[in-house]
């Protein structure tokens, strides 16, 4: 996955769409978890905080006119 920094450079929307496309990850590979069909363990925990670092990107967009207004 891309690094905060490339993700920075995205758009809110581009980055909701990624971040909702990972939640679908994470549904498959905890279905897959559950019935001892998950190859690799490692990659639920990389597609968890690629999530979380795209959630912590767009929580910065967000807040970001907020604080030039003050």
């Amino acid at each position: 996955m891309a690094t905060a920094k490339e993700l920075r450079e995205l758009s809110a929307e581009d980055l909701q769409r990624r971040a909702d496309e990972l939640r679908g990850t994470l549904f498959q590979d905890q279905l897959s978890m559950r019935t001892g069909n998950l190859d690799s363990p490692a990659k639920r925990t990389t597609h968890r905080r690629d999530l979380a670092r795209i959630l912590t990107v767009l929580t910065e967009k967000k807040s970001a006119p907020e604080k030039k207004d003050k």
